[in-house]
């Protein structure tokens, strides 16, 4: 059988070496058989597996447990096509004929029309499909079994898009992203991006699905399988904004297997102007609402357990002993809960679970819910208080942790108004769909019942 090699997920724990795994996004609890911990040994030694063929390391991938690392190898460029929409008549910085891939850039209806490009196919649309519909008009021309989507304004070497092609070497596999850094802009919007853009997941590789941690991936490069795109019936024109978050989360639903990759990345443009970047954010908030329509419960602001909302609701009512003293009932609820494991790894859960949930209801409070705290602050000294404390204290946090090229001042305005922008464009697009969906929290019991075993 194929081998596969696998990393485990930085969340991953098996406490004193025993017959209990946490680990995943969302946070999952797997007790384990004979066989289970055999296998267990084998991923925490690196040892390669049989790929596909062993029920509970499948499990655990499809957990995010852990993450399937397969050499990045060149393949023959006359297995993928690169579809490149231009909805402003752009010029494509990412073509290379050179390297015999076939390349269809869809003129989107722009004016004036796109001109010819040496060695690239050009497709003219007589009205503006958007997005979606421009991609989709270039997919129904791929011959190929692969076949990759490339925004205009993103930099990515074509031997990227060929070793990305060795994740769908795995049929279960669909589609795989790679991570998108911000470029080498030096004014002060690139350098805040390069530690804080929406379109950057991150260092680590990640299942992509709805509520984990690599929840989306945006649609500036995807790699995917061809037919499986045809099957689910390519992006959704409708949507404006999200379609690329759309189409990952109808692959997941239908059974696909979607990867996230950042050992390969891309480059892409930070906008010329913070009214133009401002924009983007405001118009990425607005997708949330037909999202959530979409895919009911994937949009919640905020998911945690009740017991660390009954931790944090006192706190933020200035009552923090009380929370206090709920947190410390919660921790001692889920050591007796969970008997199979360390009493101090379930004291440990807690007390993390909890200190999440807090840094979770600020960032609900600054990004979605601003409008009702700012409402709130106007007429309260403690919603004052609160707001204030949920704007600075993880600013502060993150700036100490990850030590921006801004300085705070600067760092935390832009955030500030990188929040404000999105949440706006939420509650606009709840407004204009008539749905509360994108606003509303999710409260979910852990561990969630019926943990696996293997």
């Amino acid at each position: 059988p194929v081998t596969q090699r696998y990393a485990l997920d930085p969340s991953y724990r098996r406490p004193g070496g025993g017959r209990v795994i946490i680990g995943g996004s969302p946070l999952r609890l797997f007790r384990l058989g004979t066989g289970g911990t055999l296998v267990a040994e084998a991923l925490e030694a690196g040892r390669t597996l049989p790929r596909g063929h062993d029920p509970l390391t499948a499990r655990f991938v499809d957990a995010g447990v852990v993450h399937p690392v397969p050499d990045l190898v060149d393949h023959d460029p006359a297995l993928l096509t690169v579809v490149i929409p231009s909805g402003k008549g752009e010029v494509p910085h990412s073509i290379d004929p050179g390297r015999r891939c076939r390349v269809i850039v869809v003129d989107d209806g722009a004016q004036p029309p796109l001109a010819p490009i040496t060695g690239v196919e050009v497709v003219r649309l007589d009205r503006n499909a958007g997005p979606g519909g421009a991609r989709n008009a270039g997919l129904a021309m791929v011959t190929t079994p692969f076949v990759a989507f490339v925004d205009t304004d993103v930099d990515v070497d074509t031997d990227v898009l060929l070793h990305l092609l060795s994740h769908l070497d795995d049929p279960t596999v669909a589609l795989v992203a790679p991570r998108i850094t911000a470029g080498e802009g030096t004014d002060v919007l690139g350098r805040f991006e390069r530690r804080h853009s929406p379109l950057d997941m991150g260092g680590t590789p990640a299942r992509i699905a709805a509520t984990t941690r690599v929840s989306y991936v945006p649609a500036a490069v995807l790699v995917c399988r061809t037919e499986v795109l045809r099957e689910v019936g390519g992006f959704d024109p409708s949507l404006r904004y999200g379609e690329d978050v759309d189409l990952v989360w109808r692959l997941a639903e239908a059974g696909h297997r979607c990867r996230y990759e950042p050992r390969c990345t891309a480059r892409h443009r930070t906008r010329a102007s913070l009214r133009a970047w401002l924009t983007q954010r405001y118009r990425y908030g607005t997708s949330a609402a037909p999202l959530a329509e979409r895919h009911p419960g994937a949009l919640a602001p905020m998911r945690m357990s009740p017991w660390s909302a009954a931790t944090w609701l006192p706190v933020l009512a200035g009552f923090p002993i009380v929370g206090a003293l709920v947190g410390a009932g919660t921790a001692v609820a889920l050591a007796r809960k969970l008997r199979d494991m360390p009493a101090i790894e379930s004291l440990r859960l807690a007390g993390l679970g909890n200190l999440f949930a807090g840094r979770l209801v600020a960032s609900t409070l600054t990004r979605v819910w601003w409008p009702v705290a700012a409402a709130l602050a106007l007429v309260s000294r403690r919603a004052r208080l609160v707001l204030a404390l949920a704007v600075a204290v993880p600013a502060a946090v993150d700036w100490c942790t990850d030590r921006p090229e801004l300085d705070p001042v600067r760092y935390l305005a832009l955030r500030v108004l990188d929040d404000a922008a999105y949440g706006a464009g939420v509650w606009a697009g709840a407004v204009r769909h008539r749905s509360v969906d994108a606003l509303l929290p999710t409260f979910e019991a852990w561990p969630p019942k019926g943990s696996p075993a293997g």
